[in-house]
């Protein structure tokens, strides 16, 4: 097993094809049938099937080609922390970022990285919390931002926001910023939510029990984009954080308000793996982040948020 045979196994994966695997390896077709073929010989398993529409990988071929993913990927990561100019931050990092906090967060945290070390290639992920939490794990993901979790076995947390959930409805229910809202009076209208099992839909949940309301769910999803797009189409109300919808407010698209009666809270955190070395790139960018969520919780940017003490252990 060499790399040329993993990268045409991962390639083909990719692409569904070994003629267009062909061109994007710069070889011809019938080395690349003949990389797969020796490597399929050399495990004594099939590793791809060919169906109408294109070449799919086999379960044993899609165990392969995920754990052959991971380590070119290490191998990239590796060639890039070599550096030849002593004194500069090199490296691949990946970093995941919650759906919510992406759209505020990544295009400074990109600026940034870039200015203070361009050595770094920077590659960003966005999911839900439970999602990012199983990439690092698995080591798809250098660092990332979850929330309501603490420090595992396999993570280090660092806590970095507390933030207040948000009623969100189209703008002519009139919603005020600076005036919360009851849960109660929330769950009067239908409601567009998280998936269930979703971390947000537990934290909307554990609320509607305390507050002895009883919601009608019109719809449900795993996107924060299609909670918003649902509401504007007039399928009842969302919950959502502050920083998400944050420039919805402000230019009008959607009325928001903080949840009352009671309060919902999520607190943000910074995970990385507590195995293996924290390189210096991403040290670096981990540091980044930081200072980009500090920066814009100061300037008034994540509403109802607030910074966590670290003396205190508590936002």
């Amino acid at each position: 097993m060499d790399l040329k045979q993993l990268k045409a196994l991962v390639t083909i994966a990719e692409v569904g094809s070994v003629t267009r695997a062909a061109e994007l390896l710069h070889l011809v077709q019938p080395a690349v049938t003949r990389q797969i073929r020796t490597l399929e010989q050399e495990l004594g398993v099939p590793l791809f099937e060919r169906t109408r529409h294109g070449m799919r990988p086999t379960e044993a071929g899609a165990t392969l080609v995920e754990r052959a993913r991971r380590a070119l990927t290490e191998l990239d990561r590796a060639r890039a922390e070599l550096a030849p100019t002593p004194g500069v931050v090199t490296g691949i990092v990946t970093v995941g970022l919650l759906e919510s906090a992406a759209e505020r967060l990544a295009a400074p945290l990109t600026t940034a990285v870039l200015r203070d070390h361009p050595g770094i290639e920077l590659r960003l992920l966005t999911a839900y919390s439970g999602h990012l939490q199983r990439w690092i794990d698995d080591g798809d993901v250098d660092l990332s931002l979850l929330y309501n979790l603490t420090s595992t076995p396999s993570l280090n947390v660092r806590p970095l926001v507390r933030e207040r959930l948000w009623a969100v409805a189209p703008p002519s229910a009139g919603l005020d910023p600076t005036r919360p809202v009851p849960f109660a009076e929330v769950a009067a209208h239908p409601l567009v939510m998280p998936s269930e099992g979703h971390a947000l839909r537990t934290l909307i949940d554990g609320a509607a029990r305390e507050a002895g309301a009883e919601a009608e769910v019109t719809v449900q999803t795993n996107s924060m984009t299609l909670q918003k797009r649902l509401v504007l189409g007039g399928h009842g109300w969302t919950i959502l954080p502050g920083i998400g919808i944050a420039a919805d407010v402000a230019d009008g698209t959607l009325s928001a308000a903080p949840v009352g009666e009671p309060e919902v809270w999520r607190t943000v955190v910074l995970g990385m793996p507590r195995t293996g070395r924290v390189t210096p790139a991403v040290d670096a960018v981990a540091r980044a982040l930081v200072q980009q969520i500090h920066q814009t919780v100061k300037e008034g940017e994540w509403p109802s948020a607030r910074l966590w003490d670290d003396r205190t252990g508590e936002g």
